[in-house]
């Protein structure tokens, strides 16, 4: 359970990576090289993302985060609180498509301790970020525009499970499975 956990962290931190990646505006390359007595190009900024010069591959780097870019890490078990301001439940997963695009939150709502909670999947236009109490330590929460009540009304979220593999031995359980029909037996 745990490695699956890992795993799964360590793959929604790629996506958001990915996605990320694809937000960001690259500088355009120049024109023409620079005469050698101009001075050196300034630095890169801490969010622009940069290509080693020495390295031959296309791969983009991210030097830091923003202020408005979040982890998945920090982000799953954020809380999540209704119109009411009272908690609902909090992330406990993040929905993504094959392109890194987030589809949808996972709220744990109901159940103590991770027991007995239903998930319900909304979508992230759904959720407002507010700030927590700074001065109690708080971080910052999602807000919905519903209840509790109706989050336990809403349907299940249920995450896809492959379908198992057979041996194709065309055996049911420890009994063969039937021929096709044939004759009777003769007698």
């Amino acid at each position: 359970m745990l490695k699956k956990l890992m795993i799964t962290t360590a793959i929604t931190g790629m996506m958001i990576g990915a996605a990320t990646a694809e937000g960001i505006p690259q500088n355009p390359p120049a024109a023409s090289p620079a005469p050698a007595a101009t001075s050196p190009a300034p630095a890169a900024k801490s969010t622009e993302m940069t290509n080693p010069v020495a390295a031959p591959s296309s791969a983009k780097f991210v030097n830091s985060q923003r202020q408005d870019q979040y982890l998945a890490s920090k982000f799953k078990g954020t809380d999540v609180v209704g119109s009411d301001e009272a908690k609902i439940g909090d992330v406990s997963d993040i929905l993504f498509d094959k392109n890194g695009k987030i589809e949808a939150y996972v709220v744990g709502v109901g159940g103590f301790l991770g027991i007995g909670a239903k998930d319900v999947a909304l979508a992230p236009s759904a959720f407002q970020v507010v700030p927590g109490d700074k001065s109690k330590n708080e971080s910052d929460k999602l807000k919905l525009t519903m209840t509790k009540d109706e989050l336990k009304q809403a349907a299940n979220f249920e995450p896809y499970r492959a379908p198992s593999a057979t041996t194709g031995s065309g055996t049911l359980g420890s009994r063969p499975m039937p021929a096709s029909p044939a004759a009777p037996p003769a007698r």
